[in-house]
């Protein structure tokens, strides 16, 4: 079976730059994990008034509300079967900002074709992935449809009150490592939350992901 990226791109997952697609082809049959390292040249947000918005994800490391320019980080993909026998990928990003440690938790898993993207430590939100491959073989992320899961709560957040992520990751083979840059915008209270940065990666031999960096509870929902 190929990664659940490889199966939500289909043929478009051959046109991704070769790195892009050992990065993203992480799974249990392919045997290996991707951890990168590198610097965040820059981490920002909106204004304000977004900041309680972003302390408030911050507790369940959903958002990141620190800004900072140079910030070295690491992001952890680590394939494993789920308590409900789904094969899903680690997406753990870790910050240090002035001293200070922060996260940025998500796994990600294959429903009927798409790929759902849970957030948190504890899966609260489900977000549903827009994948495409641009001319130059890289990857072009956005997120649409969040949902909330909390017990038996559940609800479609309506789009004036979440936000849309749009990223954007590609490899340059002069400097041989990978590019991201991502932007977090509302509809009504425009830009958020964003970051862009430079990491190279190893890609050790794996089949299960650490204690660590799964989430506290897995939620079945989608």
């Amino acid at each position: 079976m190929t990664s659940v990226f490889a199966q939500a791109l289909g043929a478009d997952f051959a046109r991704l730059h070769p790195m892009l697609q050992k990065r993203f082809g992480v799974g249990l049959d392919a045997g290996y994990a991707c951890v990168g390292r590198g610097v965040m040249q820059e981490i920002r947000r909106g204004p304000w008034w977004t900041l309680p918005f972003l302390q408030l994800g911050a507790v369940r490391n959903i958002l990141v509300p620190d800004v900072g320019h140079d910030v070295p980080f690491t992001i952890s993909n680590f394939p494993y079967r789920d308590p409900f026998g789904r094969e899903t990928v680690t997406f753990v990003r870790e910050y240090r900002v002035r001293d200070r440690t922060r996260r940025f938790d998500a796994t990600m898993v294959l429903h009927e074709g798409r790929v759902i993207d849970y957030l948190g430590t504890h899966q609260h939100l489900a977000v549903d992935l827009d994948l495409r491959v641009l001319d130059d073989g890289s990857l072009h992320l956005t997120t649409h449809g969040q949902r909330f899961y909390e017990g038996p709560v559940g609800f479609r957040f309506p789009m004036l009150l979440s936000g849309e992520a749009r990223l954007h990751e590609w490899f340059d083979d002069e400097e041989q490592q990978f590019h991201v840059d991502l932007e977090v915008r509302n509809r009504l209270l425009g830009f958020l939350f964003g970051y862009r940065g430079t990491f190279t990666c190893e890609f050790p031999d794996a089949v299960d992901a650490p204690g660590a960096l799964r989430p506290v509870r897995h939620e079945v929902r989608t």
